[in-house]
This record gives C-alpha cells, structure tokens and sequence, in this order.
C-alpha cells in the first residue's frame, strides 16, 4: 500500500474530480463517504477562426486546471489521495512525437468536417452500426480526414491523438490513455468490443498507432508527477484514475450506472442519457449508442449541441445579467418562437450548417418574453430528443437533472412539460461530470465498495409534468418544430 493511500485509512481523505468542460474548468473534492467538501472553476474561452470553426487553446486548458485546483481550499488539497478526471467529448487534440500540441485543438461543436462525414459513410456503410452513430462532423474521425485534406503539413506531423480530459491526464502523469465513454465519441471505437477499430481508422486517414491505450474509467492511468504537483499545490505520487467523457462522468455523479438509469444534462450542451447492459445501436435516430466508462455497460444518448447555452448568448446580446433576464422571463407572457441552433444540432437532425432564429416577434416583445422563449426553446430541445430515444426503444419514466441550467426552476418545470417526464433535482446537481470524476478517483483506490461510491443521490425536489399546460405545450411544440424546415429552406437561398 503506498504512503499516500495508508495516510487516507488514517485520516479523512480526499478526493479530487477535474472536469475540463468548454466555458469553464471545474473542480470538485469530496471525502471518503463521498460528500461534496469543496468546488473552484476557471474560466475558458473559445476560438473561432473561421466560419463553423471552433477550437480551444490546450495550454490553456492546463493554466485553468491549475487556477481551479488551486482555488480549492488548501487543507483540503493537502489530504487528496486520488484523482480523477472528466471532460468535453470528440475534440482532436493533436501532439508530436514530443506530446506537444502541434495546433489548437479542434472542438466537440466545429462544423468543418460536413463533407468529410459524407465521405466516411460512402466508404462503409457500416459506419453507424460499428460505431453507434453516424459521423458527424464534430466527431474526432472525420476531423483527423478534414486535417488530411486541407491541412495536409499538419497532419503529417501528428504522432499521438488525445481527447480533451486526456490531455490533462498527460500533463499529470505523463501517459497516453483514455476509457471506452471517451473513445466512444471518437468515431474509431468499435462499440460491441470495446476496441479500437482498425476499418474505422482506415477510412479516416486516421494511424492506430496515434491512438491512446484503453482502460476503464476507475483503472488508475498513473501517478502524478512532481512539477504537476508543484502547479497544483498537491501531493506527488497520488494515483490519477483514467475518468471519463462528461456524459458519463456524469453517469457516475447522478448514479446513472445501472440498466434503465438516466439523467439529462444542462451544460453548455445538453445530453438525455440512459444506461443499457448491452449494446444497442439505432443509427436512424442519431442517438449515440455508445461504451460506458464502467466495464460491462453502455449507455444510449440523444446529444444536443446547445444545451443551455442560449441563455448565456442572449444575455450577452443583450448586455443584461442572466439572472435579471430568467427573473423576467418568468413573469413574461408567452410570445415569440426560437430556434436555439447557435452552432448546428446534432440529435435529432444532423445538420451542422443550421443557425437559430427568433419568429413572431412583435411590438410588444420584451427581453423577458426573449428569454422566455430561450427556456421554452430549450424545452423542446429536449422532447425531440425524448422523441428520438422513443424511436431507439428507450422511454424513460422519470429522470434526475444535472449541470448548471438545472438550478433554474421555470426551465425544469418545462423540459417536464414537453417531454411529459417527471425530473428530479438534487443538492450539489450543478457540480455534474466533476463530481463524478471524483467518485472515480475514490473507486480507483480500492477503499470503498463502487456501488456505494456512485450511488443516486436523493432528489430534493420534483417536477412533474403540468396536466394544465399539456395541450398548450404541444401546440408550440408542433409550431417549434415547423420552425426547423421553414428555415432550413430559407438557409438554401442564402
């Protein structure tokens, strides 16, 4: 047993979730009976080039890591034993043979790769099957064929291909490594086996030697280093469990690990997720049938690519706090439509190249009813991606609710509303894939049973769906729905 883990048994321990989401690093410590001790985060920010581009700064994912660790208290940092990592899913992050970044890396929410995904699909039309879904074009796969054809230098000079999480793994313990929940939303993983695909790399100019070893998400990847310690204010030589890709992170954090169990997320972007004990993929409805970072799971999900970040955008259109504006919004009538596709959608459309819009608007549109309709937008984000997972056989019938839009009761009441599915909020529900990051690094030392480690938290409040509201919601649903077609034929005249 090493020193670190025998003074745990000895005193309390704690343990530390890293979660590398798009706008923020988060931090999350919690103890041996797996209670929430303290939280930090630091911000981030997002390039955009060019059109449909978006990419992210990798050193800059490692001053935010170290600016939230350290901004956790620092008695607390002193008794870490463990840590464990999450982070946003699909972004190519790619290094020389000295694991140095050779350019920033390419994000889960970048369009550039529409053709590429087409090019994938016409090379084996098997791809959704033996992937769980159909390549689209913020997937990793067809971002490394996109790189081939216009960046033809840079792809040359590729040694290592790392997912995002993954990379701050790199710089605490010095490995290439990733677990299946990751991998998964690569394009490369071969989903049944659980296993790196040798077709899939094939037909996306992707070298299986760039790839990272495969471990589950509680398998420890290695220790941390001595400089990484000193950047963190942290022990040397604590173990560095192999985590996971936030979806499933925030499996693990809500207790999502059984057959049947979901949760939705309220992120920057938005998941519906349920858990399953055996493969099952349905490419038709472009719900991601995917590996869970458990061993002996996988987990079907409708993946949203704008979540509840709408809400953030208008307010910082608008130049007002969000806060005023969700406290408008909640006293406002009932107005305007909106469709929140700010970067494309994925489920249940597919389409990178579609943007949002405001319809019905009028002269007696406030910023509050804006708002109003964001939420609502929102909302029905979610019942088509309710509808979607209908399609795939999986109809939930009720859901816990996790990350940051979770906190606001008027979205809660009317994703329930829309998708008719009673939803559970807990305390410590905006911690999300950092809390189950941490749980990870607690089950990666052996000293607590795992089941009891990723328990379901109990909820502190229900909504459940309104009888009263039912057949107005489904009238602006239909009408959000025709909204997508409508201006999808006037994109084609642009």
């Amino acid at each position: 047993m090493s020193d670190t883990l025998q003074m745990a048994r000895e005193s309390l321990g704690m343990y530390l979730g890293i979660d590398l989401g798009t706008s923020a690093v988060k931090a999350c410590i919690i103890d041996d009976r797996g209670a929430v001790s303290a939280t930090a985060s630091a911000s981030l920010s997002v390039l955009h080039p060019f059109r449909e581009a978006s990419e992210q700064d990798c050193d800059a994912w490692w001053t935010g890591a170290c600016k939230a660790v350290r901004g956790l208290p620092p008695e607390a940092r002193a008794r870490v034993c463990a840590i464990g990592l999450s982070g946003q899913m699909h972004g190519a992050v790619l290094l020389d043979a000295a694991h140095k970044p050779i350019r920033p890396a390419i994000l889960w929410n970048d369009g550039r790769a529409t053709a590429e995904c087409a090019a994938m699909t016409d090379a084996e039309p098997q791809v959704g099957q033996l992937s769980g879904v159909p390549p689209m074009p913020g997937f990793t796969a067809p971002k490394l064929l996109w790189l081939a054809r216009h960046e033809p230098k840079t792809h040359t000079r590729i040694a290592h291909v790392l997912l995002p999480k993954d990379y701050i793994g790199l710089c605490l313990h010095g490995a290439c490594v990733t677990d299946p929940s990751d991998a998964a939303g690569t394009g490369w993983l071969d989903q049944q086996r659980r296993a790196w695909s040798d077709r899939l790399c094939e037909i996306s100019a992707t070298d299986p030697a760039w790839l990272p070893d495969l471990r589950n998400g509680a398998d420890i990847a290695g220790q941390l280093l001595p400089g990484a310690a000193e950047d963190l204010g942290l022990p040397a030589g604590i173990p560095v469990a192999t985590g996971a890709g936030d979806a499933a992170a925030g499996a693990v954090g809500i207790g999502a690990i059984e057959e049947g169990d979901g949760f939705l997320s309220l992120g920057t972007s938005g998941q519906l997720f349920v858990t399953t004990r055996d493969y099952r993929p349905n490419p038709e409805s472009r719900i991601h049938a995917y590996a869970h970072t458990l061993p002996d799971r996988w987990f079907q999900m409708a993946a949203m690519l704008n979540g509840a970040r709408p809400i953030a955008w208008l307010a910082g259109l608008l130049d007002r706090p969000i806060e005023a504006l969700l406290a408008e919004a909640e006293s406002a009538s009932t107005g305007p439509l909106f469709l929140p596709y700010l970067m494309g959608e994925r489920t249940p459309h597919g389409d990178a190249a579609i943007r949002g819009g405001f319809a019905m608007l009028g002269e007696t549109t406030t910023q509050g009813s804006l708002m109003r309709a964001v939420l609502e937008a929102i909302a029905f984000t979610f019942a088509d991606a309710m509808a979607a997972l209908a399609e795939a056989g999986t109809k939930p019938d009720s859901l816990l609710a996790i990350g940051g839009g979770a906190r606001n009761d008027l979205l809660m009441q009317m994703i329930a509303d829309a998708t008719g599915c009673p939803l559970a909020r807990s305390d410590g529900a905006d911690v999300g894939p950092a809390l189950g990051a941490a749980r990870l690094a607690l089950a990666s030392t052996g000293m607590a049973d795992p089941a009891s480690v990723m328990a379901k938290p109990e909820p502190n409040r229900w909504f459940k769906p309104s009888p009263d509201a039912a057949e107005g919601v489904q009238d602006r649903l239909a009408a959000y729905r025709a909204l997508y077609p409508a201006l999808k034929r006037v994109q084609k005249l642009l």
